[in-house]
């Protein structure tokens, strides 16, 4: 079955935020990406490439808790109360894409589900109750 995980959502500090959770919770980053780490066709501005593009923190064997900057082209300042996204992480791809389908109807899809550059299937949707969502079903770890 799908795992689900806390994403959240920083104005510029995330990485700030997570050493102070990591100096908490212990253990190490999973992973760390900064916006200059993206492929050309996906060129952020100057002042955001050492801003997180995404960080993950396992603070448990079942939870990892993970986060990036928002910046002017992802959406602009997130809002305490909008700065949380439930983050699923499905066995297939089949799976991924029926829990987007389903949990996106009379939503807003932010991003549909497709193929990234970092190897999975990936979306993003406020449902219809306004709880953000994201689905993201890694290819590369399938095998």
């Amino acid at each position: 079955m799908a795992t689900i995980n806390p994403y959240l959502a920083f104005n510029g500090n995330c990485e700030e935020v997570f050493i102070f959770y990591k100096s908490v919770f212990g253990g190490e980053f999973a992973f760390v990406g900064r916006f200059k780490d993206m492929p050309a066709e996906n060129a952020c501005r100057k002042e955001d490439e050492e801003k997180i593009m995404h960080i993950a923190l396992p603070i448990s064997k079942e939870t990892v808790l993970m986060g990036s900057d928002v910046t002017e082209e992802t959406g602009g300042a997130p809002q305490v109360g909008d700065n949380i996204t439930i983050a699923i992480s499905p066995d297939s791809e089949q799976q991924a894409r029926e829990l987007f389908e389903g949990l996106s109807v009379g939503g807003t899809i932010k991003m549909p589900l497709d193929k990234t550059f970092w190897g999975a299937l990936f979306g993003m949707f406020e449902d219809k109750f306004g709880v953000n969502w994201l689905v993201n079903y890694e290819f590369e770890q399938a095998k």
